[in-house]
């Protein structure tokens, strides 16, 4: 079966009857344009989606019939969880985190990063509220500013830590 675009989330939709058939996605491939996968059924399906990357989410519907749905599923994996305590706090992980170019998520006023052994000891040692435990990585951050630059100006990060310092 080849899939072209997301159909719609399954809290919009009316289920009935119909029997869900999940398609298990780890979270780093809920934005790739062309995925080859099967559902729970075994059901094979192939994604095609010609435009911007899909960004599928957890309980994304991708096939509807008579009898079924074929739903997306985002399968949990080691996490790192992240509280941050302030404003300041938040910018300035968003900020570090960034820099690794390690993929961020927002949760429950929560950052969420998928486990990394030597960014889960600078976050503890630095004294930030973090655990380790899994979880579905379901909204990631997204920016398509840089922070970096030697323009003279203020850097985006730079602007970011004057907002949210405690002084102002």
């Amino acid at each position: 079966m080849i899939v072209k675009e997301k159909i719609g989330h399954i809290s919009n939709f009316e289920i009935g009857e119909k029997d869900i058939d999940y398609l298990y996605l780890d979270w780093f491939e809920t934005g790739k344009r062309i995925l080859h996968k099967k559902t729970t059924s075994g059901q094979e399906v192939v994604m095609k989606f010609l435009r911007e990357n899909p960004q599928l989410g957890q309980g994304d519907i991708l096939y509807a019939d008579d009898s079924r749905l074929i739903v997306i599923a985002i399968r949990p994996c080691e996490s790192l969880i992240i509280n941050p305590r302030s404003k300041f706090e938040l910018a300035s992980l968003c900020f570090e985190i960034g820099n690794k170019h390690l993929p961020l998520f927002y949760q429950d006023d929560k950052l969420l990063v998928a486990y990394d052994a030597p960014l889960f000891r600078l976050l503890v040692s630095s004294g930030y509220d973090v655990i380790k435990e899994d979880a579905r990585l379901e909204n990631p951050l997204k920016t398509s500013v840089s922070p970096h630059g030697d323009s003279g100006k203020d850097s985006l990060f730079s602007k970011i830590m004057k907002l949210t310092s405690p002084t102002n």
